[in-house]
């Protein structure tokens, strides 16, 4: 680790609509200071969950212009007219899957000469992601999709997260929830589906194992958590193989109908690869014993490359919900008899900007930071830097043909 002093400086979120979050806290931030040969200076923002005096009660100074600093880091892709050429950059440029929208960042990136190292690619040597935002989302998902049945039914009320200061002061919401008898399949065993799982018991939901909720009767409300074992087979009735499952989906049928004609409420943990079958087909969702009415879709693949037929767009912390027709196969208005409810928000930890700040924060603070001031001498930094001194690095060469607009 070098004996000099690095200058990070943390940029003000610019990306349209504004995100409050931030890479690291106020005392995250002073901590750093003390264990890192590091000098964190902060962009100041009116929109950022942590105001500005928070970070200079903290000893961390406020500085507009960021030229001076060493490392930029961020959260959302920073708008292309505030790159600052030569600099290396930290942040979410969602580029790695070719997203066709951010081919022009990504070539601004390379006509600056800026060191990119993306959040989602910096991974260890088993592929794993080292840092990710993916528990809130799971946490404020799950939450949104029973605020979306409370909306629908009338049943119960619960407050909007972005509306709460904390997780801890909707802590003491849930203590007073009374619930009706609902059922709830949540899918995937990662981060996110962790995060959910955390907060419908965090409700008082009890959970249940996939094959008591096919076989029981239940009086309170309950969720079971399913993993591709439980609702693929191959198509040849060969025995279940999940690693065979990833490599080769193809040869999976979906048996997500055992489920649905027990399910009021489908929240969804597992992002999609095209291969694997979807849980359901719009078709599916036409028939009389579909039952699920709410779908709250964390991970929000949109069609065609989604594994739920109905996540047709995504919507926003403001306007969460849309309804979708699945005879027509077109959006509705919401909360009406003949669609399904779909809360399909894609910056779901944005609600809850604070505590997701602090989590990210911390595995910035222990496991990227210290990597990061090793240069190139960090494997996994290496693993999660997209471009260098004007060219793809060789592990995203892949997107040569993306960045030319050729793909």
């Amino acid at each position: 680790m070098p004996n000099i002093t690095v200058k990070i400086g943390i940029i003000r979120e610019g990306k349209v609509p504004p995100d409050s979050r931030s890479p690291l806290t106020p005392e995250q931030c002073a901590e750093a200071q003390v264990e890192l040969p590091v000098r964190i200076v902060v962009e100041p923002s009116s929109v950022r969950c942590f105001k500005d005096e928070e970070f200079v009660k903290h000893g961390i100074h406020l500085q507009e212009d960021l030229s001076d600093c060493d490392i930029l880091l961020g959260v959302k892709e920073v708008p292309i007219d505030k790159l600052i050429s030569g600099k290396t950059y930290l942040f979410f440029s969602h580029t790695i899957k070719k997203q066709a929208y951010n081919i022009p960042l990504l070539q601004a990136v390379l006509a600056k000469d800026i060191r990119l190292i993306d959040y989602e690619a910096l991974t260890n040597e088993r592929g794993e992601r080292l840092i990710a935002f993916g528990f809130y989302a799971g946490i404020v998902g799950a939450h949104n999709g029973l605020w979306t049945w409370g909306k629908r039914t009338g049943q119960f009320s619960l407050p909007r997260l972005y509306e709460s200061h904390d997780y801890a002061s909707v802590l003491e919401v849930y203590e007073k929830l009374q619930l009706p008898p609902l059922r709830i399949v949540l899918t995937g065993s990662g981060r996110v589906s962790s995060g959910a799982a955390k907060n419908l018991r965090d409700m008082g939901i009890e959970q249940v194992s996939p094959k008591e909720f096919l076989e029981d009767q239940f009086d309170k409300a309950v969720f079971t958590q399913i993993q591709a074992a439980d609702y693929v087979v191959h198509r040849e009735g060969k025995a279940f193989d999940k690693s065979h499952f990833y490599t080769h989906g193809a040869e999976y049928v979906s048996t997500f109908n055992r489920f649905w004609p027990l399910t009021d409420i489908f929240i969804n943990g597992i992002y999609y690869d095209k291969k694997a079958p979807m849980f359901f087909t719009q078709e599916d969702m036409q028939r009389p014993d579909f039952r699920p009415k709410v779908v709250a879709d964390i991970t929000c693949d949109l069609m065609p490359a989604s594994s739920v037929p109905s996540t047709i767009r995504a919507t926003t912390i403001v306007d969460p919900v849309f309804g979708f027709d699945p005879f027509a196969g077109i959006e509705m208005p919401p909360y009406s008899p003949n669609v399904v409810d779909m809360m399909t928000i894609d910056n779901l930890p944005s609600e809850l900007p604070r505590d997701a700040s602090a989590f990210f924060g911390r595995q910035l603070l222990e496991k990227i930071l210290p990597e990061l001031l090793k240069g190139r001498e960090s494997a996994a930094i290496c693993r999660g830097m997209i471009a260098e001194k004007g060219a793809l690095t060789e592990e995203f060469a892949y997107l040569d043909n993306y960045v030319r607009g050729k793909a």
